[in-house]
């Protein structure tokens, strides 16, 4: 056997992530198949020997020495055995070297065929080995190319992951080279050939950037009771303290700000409102609504699939409370659990009833000009009036 197999068997080793050991059993089992079909008669007695440090690869038949002529290939006559070994003896055994070329296509093909067949289940098992305790957790890969479509493949420890467009942030630019944290959602086809499904778009990514950043919340001293997301935009994360003396949010904070701003950076500059957690409904849907101020929360229902309830907020920070596309109410809402029916301290007249209450420029020029009118008419009847009386008076003179 030329060094030509030895290289392959390697390069095979490499690119399935395998050692040599394991892939020199696994040959030998196939080239023992493939023989075996070659020489059915003869199954115990195939040997194959691979050497990869002598780079020797040897198959041989072990056959009993007889006198007479043999009745299968599992027996070689004397003459024929004392070519092989010159001091062979009736009864002893020699081992007849295998020409492994004329085992055949078929054979040959059968042998490649379980090779592939162990490696995918070598494959399996390896994958579900490094996985299957990362499941619903978060890993850091390296990004070693972006697809035109946006599919982004992924390398954790020697092994390609895929993630797709829809389960990146909305907006972020993958590079090749870069380190980007992903969280493992679930892994499918365990039976047949795994398929790990990642995201950077699911809350519980969050979730994980915190316990990994924040030692009060691995510890158990801060809780995270509550995440709501709209990925790429903004995170409502609602904390916990467990210990009076310890405070939740300013944990979650860090020393000038040191751990959001790791994960804001980790998300791409997603923002992060980091909620106080409050068992009173009331309480902690007004907290849930920063940056707006909340004025009056009323609890409409408390049931547990059917919470709702009013909030009144100042006129002035009712688009505040709502936010761009209403996505402050709706993170809010995700987070306490309850709809929320957000009311401005004063109602506000639409402008048809305005209109209807206030009279126009139009109308208000109009009035006055009858009025003016009015005047004009009523002074010149007055002077008509005067006019007759004196004229009586200056008949009766006469």
């Amino acid at each position: 056997m030329d060094n030509n197999f030895f290289e392959a068997l390697a390069a095979l080793g490499t690119e399935n992530s395998v050692d040599v050991d394991t892939l020199v059993e696994k040959v030998k089992s196939a080239m023992l198949k493939a023989a075996r079909k070659a020489y059915p008669d003869c199954e115990e007695n195939i040997i194959v020997e691979i050497d990869p440090a002598a780079q020797r690869f040897e198959m041989y038949l072990r056959q009993t020495v007889v006198d007479d002529e043999p009745i299968d290939d599992n027996e070689i006559n004397i003459a024929a055995a004392r070519v092989i070994d010159p001091n062979a003896k009736v009864d002893d055994t020699v081992l007849k070297r295998l020409d492994i070329d004329k085992f055949g296509r078929a054979a040959a093909l059968s042998a490649k065929q379980s090779i592939k067949g162990d490696l995918r289940d070598i494959s399996r098992a390896r994958i579900l080995e490094k996985f299957e305790e990362k499941e619903f957790d978060c890993i850091t890969c390296q990004v070693s190319q972006v697809e035109p479509g946006g599919t982004a493949t992924l390398i954790y420890d020697k092994t390609e992951i895929y993630l797709f467009n829809n389960e990146q942030i909305p907006g972020e630019v993958l590079r090749e080279g870069q380190m980007i944290k992903v969280y493992i959602t679930n892994i499918a086809n365990k039976q047949k050939k795994p398929i790990i499904k990642i995201s950077r778009v699911r809350k519980e990514l969050v979730k994980r950037l915190f316990e990994m950043t924040v030692p009060e919340i691995y510890e158990g001293i801060v809780e995270i009771k509550a995440i709501s997301r709209e990925a790429g935009s903004r995170t409502k994360i609602a904390v916990w303290s467990n210990d009076p003396n310890v405070d939740a949010v300013g944990a979650c904070i860090g020393p000038k700000r040191s751990r959001i701003s790791a994960i804001v950076e980790e998300l791409s500059g997603e923002k992060i409102d980091i909620i106080p957690y409050s068992e009173k409904p009331e309480e902690f849907i007004a907290r849930a609504l920063a940056p707006a101020t909340v004025l009056r929360v009323d609890i409409l229902t408390n049931e547990e699939k059917n919470r709702t309830c009013s909030i009144v907020v100042p006129n002035h920070q009712l688009s505040l409370a709502i936010g761009n596309r209403g996505q402050n109410a709706k993170l809010a809402a995700k987070l306490t659990g309850f709809k929320i029916d957000i009311k401005p301290e004063f109602e506000i007249v639409p402008a048809e009833v305005t209109k209807e209450l206030t009279p126009s420029k139009a109308e208000t020029e109009a009035e006055a000009e009858d009025a003016e009118a009015a005047l004009e008419k009523a002074g010149e009847q007055a002077e008509l009036e005067a006019a007759e009386e004196l004229k009586a008076l200056d008949g009766g003179q006469e």
